[in-house]
């Protein structure tokens, strides 16, 4: 042998034999070039990804530190056609740009879901491919497929050596075991795997796609279509019939892409056309496909995968028409234990057929897998017993609401064997279903169950309106009055009408309020029902007092107290006298008012009703600020507001605290009363009670101003004017205006506290409260002297003296005319000038 032969390999990567030596002819195969950058193309529409982009290229960024164990894959995850694939290809090419892997990306699509089982690819396949990928010759690759799993480990570390990282790109599997093979191990390369499954039992970082939103979606429309033709502008000129588009697909990418198809391939068609073509519910899957793409496809091939037990529970869900289900309430659907039922929906959630709630253990659906489940609901109602899955729903629903109302219920002494332990556990249960609530009773409408029409919304009586759900309160008890009319039930009809009363008199529409108020007395006086009629008499009284009727709400309260104690009905006697004694306030009966409302707190602490004592102590402390007992009114407001506390209603904290505010305001306290008042319009605005906020931001006003803070004075108080515009209430718009007069007067801007006394004159004109009209022409007097307008003035104050006068006020009249002579000594004075500035000159030549 010739020891001067040398012969060096260099530069590349070899995983056959090397020949090395002189004079040798070897006939090769040939030539195996590797394919490493055979990535599938990506859309250009690619929209609205770029915080999960980041978080995906987060994770394949090489490591700062190598020494360190790094998760390598990454597990994308999400409902079908979300995007998944998309995401990946697009993260994989970003990677490839910024070097990340200049040994390349190895791209395989494992088919895992799809229909044909014979499509699906095995891992050995996918090995095989991907080290031919490799550059591996055939006659290499071992049969087994733990061989081939360790030879690509072995290949992709080869690479890792030569400075060439790799990235490994499984696409579209069902379960990790069509994965595992494939990824790589020691961090020397990454991975990205998609999977419409959660693989939690991979060692990879999981990463869950959600559904666009609107806004993203509309954006995605407008470039799919300027893609295909950069003149198409339907997106920007009818952006209302865009979103409503993107709101049909549910931001479901997959559906938007086919839409824009649709469109494209259609571009005379206004986006309407293509909203009324969708509006159909029924149809709406059906109408998302072209060419060879489908919606109702893909969630096809994931819905087949599902067990029998699994795909029954899928096709039942679709029965509760609400945001979200519990596992308990899904179990009530199914019939089934709740291990059982939760063990069905974590393996749909799995598989991205449904989603976790807000919160453990509850669950939502997609929009459109909700049609898919509906769908197929639909076609195998018979097998699955839908009728009486639904009907088990409903009565759950019903059951349960009415233990957890029973918490709320002074009636019920005893409320925990009915379920709940606590009012805190009921109220909660409570806040966190009523979206199912308000649904359920909208889809036993729907499905003739009339007797959950009308007995859930009676249920839901004291929840309602402790949280204020006014609007639904009114929409559901009209639905419960024609339930019963269905049902022939008089006395639920009365029941129902008396309960419609009570929401409009929260939503201060009080002639409404008696007219049903007043049916609801007659329906249980008809039907004999007399402890029906007593309540609604107390429902009538309190809305006739609401409507400035109170001589005609003293009768019906009387005869409602009056039968009350004679059955001996103590808690329902106390809601009578509570309002009759707001009536007597109303009419100035002061010291009677603070006698019944002594009286009424006795019997609410012997009924052991805190809700009622609550209400029953901020009135008395009321009736006490009117005879001027201040101190006490403030400790008995301070008590309302801790009893309302108690009982999780924060609406009442708010009145409490509003009329705490009050009284502070009235010893000159008003820093004390800025706090309570403060809270009390927060409280309000939060509870969504326009009418309370008002009240507590004029009361608020008149607080700043006692403290000096006179700009925060007037913006307090013109806040309260237009709120109190909002709720329609004339009394209350007309004191705010002239307290807003008041304060910008004292901040110095004449001219527009001369508009709010104005405008709260006639306001006060029109209502016939004579005395306040006049306080606020006085007002109007001021300013308008203060802005030199003295003859204008003169007429105000000559008004509100006349008036002062009439009712015998002679302290005012007085004050009054004091401003009047004072406007007209301004006049006179502007008048000398002006003469003396103008008048002729009558010199004579000498």
């Amino acid at each position: 042998m010739n020891d001067d032969i040398r012969n060096t390999v260099t530069g590349d990567v070899f995983f056959s034999t090397v020949i090395q030596g002189r004079d040798i002819t070897v006939v090769l195969p040939p030539q195996i070039f590797p394919a490493m950058t055979g990535l599938p193309p990506t859309t250009p529409t690619f929209t609205g990804r770029d915080s999960d982009l980041a978080a995906l290229l987060d994770n394949l960024a090489p490591a700062e530190n190598p020494a360190l164990p790094t998760l390598v894959t990454a597990a994308v995850g999400g409902m079908a056609g979300v995007g998944k694939t998309e995401l990946a290809l697009q993260a994989a090419r970003v990677a490839l740009a910024r070097g990340w892997f200049p040994g390349g990306v190895l791209f395989t699509d494992m088919r895992g879901y799809d229909t044909d089982p014979a499509v699906r690819r095995e891992p050995g396949q996918a090995l095989e491919g991907l080290l031919r990928a490799a550059g591996l010759p055939g006659e290499h690759i071992p049969a087994d497929v733990q061989d081939r799993s360790r030879l690509l480990r072995s290949v992709l570390a080869a690479y890792a050596a030569r400075g060439r990282r790799v990235l490994v790109v499984v696409d579209n599997v069902s379960a990790s075991r069509q994965a595992r093979p494939m990824l790589p191990s020691d961090g020397v390369c990454a991975a990205i795997v998609t999977s419409r499954h959660v693989l939690a039992d991979l060692d990879a970082r999981l990463l869950n796609l959600a559904t666009l939103s609107v806004g993203q979606s509309v954006d995605l429309f407008d470039k799919a279509l300027r893609l295909r033709n950069p003149a198409d502008t339907r997106v920007q000129n009818q952006p209302g019939d865009a979103a409503r588009l993107a709101d049909m697909c549910a931001g479901l990418p997959l559906a938007l892409q086919i839409v824009a198809a649709q469109l494209a391939a259609n571009p005379a068609k206004p986006l309407a056309a293509m909203t009324a073509d969708l509006d159909d519910v029924a149809s709406r899957l059906e109408g998302m496909a072209f060419a060879d793409r489908a919606v109702h496809a893909v969630f096809d091939s994931s819905y087949r995968l599902l067990t029998d037990a699994q795909a029954r529970l899928f096709r039942l869900l679709s029965l509760n028409s609400g945001p979200d289900i519990s596992t308990t309430a899904a179990a009530s659907l199914t019939g089934t234990a709740m291990a059982e039922t939760r063990r069905d929906l974590d393996a749909l959630a799995h598989a991205h057929l449904i989603e976790p709630g807000t919160a453990y253990d509850r669950w939502r659906m997609h929009d459109l897998l909700r049609l898919h489940s509906a769908h197929h609901g639909d076609g195998q109602a018979e097998q699955d017993q839908r009728d009486q899955a639904l009907t088990r729903l409903l009565d759950y629903y019903l059951t349960t609401t009415t233990a957890a109302n029973a918490h709320l219920d002074p009636r019920i002494t005893d409320p925990e064997p009915l379920g709940f332990p606590d009012q805190q556990q009921a109220m909660e249960w409570l806040d966190t279903e009523y979206p199912n609530l308000t649904a359920a009773a909208a889809t036993a409408t729907a499905a003739d169950h009339p007797a959950v029409t009308r007995d859930l919304p009676q249920a839901m009586w004291h929840f309602l309106r402790r949280r204020r759900h006014l609007n639904d309160w009114v929409a559901l008890s009209e639905t419960a009055i024609d339930a019963s009319r269905t049902l022939s039930d008089r006395d639920g009809e009365a029941t129902a009408l008396n309960a419609l009363g009570s929401a409009l008199q929260e939503m201060r529409r009080f002639e409404e309020a008696v007219t049903a108020h007043t049916s609801a007395a007659q329906l249980y006086r008809d039907v004999g029902d007399r402890h029906g009629e007593g309540k609604a008499l107390i429902n009538l009284g309190a809305a006739l007092v609401q409507n400035r009727l109170p001589d005609q709400a003293v009768a019906p309260l009387n005869d409602a107290a009056e039968r009350f104690h004679q059955t001996g009905d103590r808690l329902h006697e106390a809601m009578a006298l509570q309002n009759l004694g707001t009536v007597l306030r109303q009419m100035r009966r002061f010291q009677e008012a603070v006698a019944i409302h002594t009286d009424v707190v006795r019997l609410y602490r012997e009924t052991g009703d805190r809700h009622g004592e609550a209400m029953a102590v901020d009135n008395l402390g009321s009736s006490l600020q009117e005879v001027q007992r201040l101190d006490e009114a403030i400790a008995v407001h301070r008590d309302a507001a801790r009893l309302y506390q108690e009982t999780a209603d924060g609406h009442g904290v708010a009145l409490a605290l509003n009329n705490l505010g009050r009284a502070l305001r009235a010893v000159q306290r008003p820093d004390e009363a800025v706090t309570a008042l403060e809270e009390a319009a927060r409280l309000h605005h939060e509870t969504g009670d326009c009418h309370g906020e008002a009240m507590a931001l004029n009361n608020l006003g008149s607080a700043l101003g006692q403290t000096g803070r006179l700009d925060e004075s007037a913006t307090a108080h013109g806040a309260a004017v237009q709120l109190y515009l909002e709720t329609d209430d004339l009394d209350g718009q007309s004191a705010a205006l002239h307290n807003h007069g008041i304060a910008l007067r004292q901040v110095g801007r004449f001219n527009e506290a001369a508009t709010a006394h104005q405008g709260a004159a006639q306001l006060y004109r029109e209502l016939g409260n004579r005395f306040h009209e006049a306080a606020a022409l006085h007002g109007l007097g001021m300013a308008l002297h203060q802005v030199r307008s003295f003859a204008d003035a003169v007429t105000a104050c000559q008004k509100a003296a006349q008036i002062f006068g009439e009712l015998g006020d002679h302290h005012n009249e007085k004050i009054a005319l004091e401003d009047l002579r004072r406007a007209q000594r301004s006049q006179d004075t502007a008048r000398t000038r002006w003469w003396h500035r103008h008048r002729p000159d009558t010199r004579k030549e000498p």
